[in-house]
């Protein structure tokens, strides 16, 4: 019996033994794995700190890269003249035509044995050089309504609301083509809500109606006349016929040269007379032209005319209708107080220009 409790006491104590340094093992490699997990605990929680950067010019961007960027201002004046009808057309400068000429080669692309579209219109592509008066400055984008001499179906439906208080200056208003004409009565159910603003494109107003204009001035915003918008003055009928017939067109710089602006719109379609449409031509960049900036230079770099579905694109000399460079009687503030005398200067120094 004695033999038999002491070997049943040695099996206990061994065992005992055998579990604390079992424990005493299994702890190093729980504490080892514990350190390492909390290792990579402490690393993502690291933040990572993002650079924020600024405003870089657009010449600036990407500098270093080799990055062949084309600019779009094309000089084709250093190649050589084409002496006949038959060259390669990258080697040699683009053929200037006359405004009859250009209208000329695209009535007989549209001739019935061809595209058949005699009557297609007749666009105008206006390059620009958007460069301000300091060398990192740029024109803004600007959306203008030029006044054309002879009108043609636009294709846009253009309503018209004019504000005025004498009763023969609502009857000139409507008979020049107004959508609706009132004074203030209109004010108040504008006011009241009976009548919405935004059934109207253009809100134009004459002067003496503007004291009681002023409270709807909130409601109109960036629509309230004003004479730089040419939406604000005496000549009712003039301004609702600018803005019925005229010529809309924008200015848009490119997204990556900034000094490059182009203006693509209609100033008529092929049916019309030869005359109308180099008169409708010569008023739309005349308007152009007042939105030069004070700087040497050209503003208005190329000009082609094109007439869809016909891809052919053809290159008139603009500076026979306006100044190429060095003068400023064309500007913005010129042109509102002195818009007689602007036209008389430009055409008396046509000639000059075109001998040189």
């Amino acid at each position: 019996m004695i033999t038999i409790v002491s070997l049943m006491r040695s099996l206990t104590v061994r065992s005992q033994l055998t579990k604390t340094t079992r424990d005493f093992h299994l702890s190093a490699v729980t504490e080892a794995a514990r350190k390492g997990t909390r290792e990579k605990a402490r690393k993502k929680k690291v933040k990572v700190e993002v650079k924020k950067v600024g405003f870089i010019p657009h010449n600036q961007r990407n500098k270093g890269l080799n990055l062949s960027k084309v600019n779009k201002h094309i000089d084709d004046s250093w190649k050589a003249i084409p002496k006949d009808n038959c060259y390669v057309g990258k080697y040699y400068r683009w053929a200037e035509y006359t405004v009859a000429e250009a209208i000329q080669c695209h009535r007989e692309t549209h001739h019935p044995s061809m595209y058949n579209v005699p009557n297609a219109p007749l666009n105008v592509e206006i390059e620009l050089n958007m460069q301000a008066e300091k060398a990192n400055r740029f024109v803004d984008n600007f959306n203008r309504m030029a006044m054309i001499p002879h009108k043609f179906d636009h294709g846009d439906e253009r309503k018209i609301l004019a504000f005025t208080k004498e009763n023969d200056l609502i009857a000139e208003a409507r008979q020049a083509g107004a959508s609706l004409v009132g004074g203030v009565e209109l004010i108040k159910d504008i006011t009241n809500g009976d009548l919405l603003l935004t059934d109207y494109d253009f809100i134009i107003a004459h002067t003496n109606i503007l004291p009681e204009l002023v409270s709807l001035r909130g409601l109109l915003k960036r629509k309230f006349p004003n004479p730089r918008s040419e939406t604000l003055g005496t000549n009712l009928t003039e301004m609702i016929k600018k803005f019925s017939d005229g010529i809309s067109y924008a200015a848009t710089k490119d997204e990556h040269q900034q000094d490059f602006g182009i203006i693509t719109t209609c100033i008529g379609t092929l049916d019309m007379d030869e005359k109308y449409l180099e008169e409708n031509l010569i008023s739309l960049l005349k308007d152009v032209n007042s939105m030069r900036p004070k700087r040497e230079g050209k503003f208005i770099t190329r000009v082609l005319l094109k007439s869809p579905p016909s891809s052919e694109q053809l290159k008139i000399n603009p500076f026979i209708y306006v100044p190429e460079q060095g003068t400023f009687n064309n500007s913005r503030k010129t042109k509102s107080t002195e818009p007689v005398e602007e036209d008389d200067e430009s055409e008396a120094a046509e000639p000059v220009r075109a001998t040189n």
